[in-house]
């Protein structure tokens, strides 16, 4: 049974909207590419490609726990956590802990380079991505290898995700609700108050990158399949 006590606001609307649409559009993304609905899977990526763009901006100017200066730490520090881990009296994070937020770049960098390699991709009978003819048809051959594979070490790496949060699940620490309501139960107040911008601003910008990757993108190709 978990000992905490406090309940600490963690996550911002912005931050917890754009980590459940990651987790539905590679749903989608997945789906779209198995039974090949290429103008559908487009369609996904340009939505996965505006959340990225937007997590970025959010990772540098938005609230403290979603700002990628405060969860990615010295790689000593890192290896001191995981020390403590094993020692099991490691400290508490309100956001992410060291090794959760490497998780996060590492997530965040993988997606990308998966969505910037479909960008040159073809199935070589009736879809070509926007960039195909940029590149050479073998440099486009290597892309499309790299685009499928790349999904393989995506699957790795969010198997290694959810079998974190299990874990701290079992420890008492209530990280899948807490990415649902935004508040965390901890055993005692954090020592650094995390600081919030407006949920306004967040999706205030996420509307805009949407809104424009919407009619200059996607638009285009929703006109397509109707």
């Amino acid at each position: 049974m978990s000992k905490a006590s406090v309940e600490v606001k963690v996550w911002d609307i912005p931050t917890r909207l754009f980590h459940w649409s990651l987790v539905v559009l590679m749903g989608l993304l997945w789906w779209s590419g198995e039974n090949g609905e290429m103008e559908l899977h487009q369609i996904f990526a340009y939505s996965l490609a505006s959340i990225l763009i937007f997590r970025v901006i959010w990772g540098l100017i938005g609230s403290d726990s979603a700002r990628f200066g405060q969860f990615i730490v010295h790689p000593v520090k890192t290896l001191k956590y995981l020390s403590q881990l094993k020692r099991k009296n490691a400290p508490e994070y309100a956001g992410h802990n060291p090794v959760g937020g490497y998780m996060v770049i590492a997530l965040l960098l993988i997606v990308s380079f998966q969505l910037v390699t479909g960008l040159f991709t073809t199935d070589d009978i009736f879809t070509e991505g926007p960039l195909y003819s940029y590149v050479s048809s073998e440099a486009s051959d290597v892309l499309t290898w790299l685009h499928k594979n790349t999904f393989n070490v995506i699957l790795g790496l969010v198997v290694l995700h959810v079998l974190a949060v299990v874990i701290h699940t079992l420890k008492g620490e209530n990280l899948v609700p807490a990415m649902l309501h935004g508040k965390k139960k901890m055993l005692q107040q954090p020592e650094k108050v995390l600081g919030f911008r407006s949920s306004f601003l967040g999706l205030g910008i996420l509307a805009i990158i949407v809104g424009l990757m919407g009619y200059y993108l996607i638009w285009p190709l929703i006109n397509e399949i109707l």
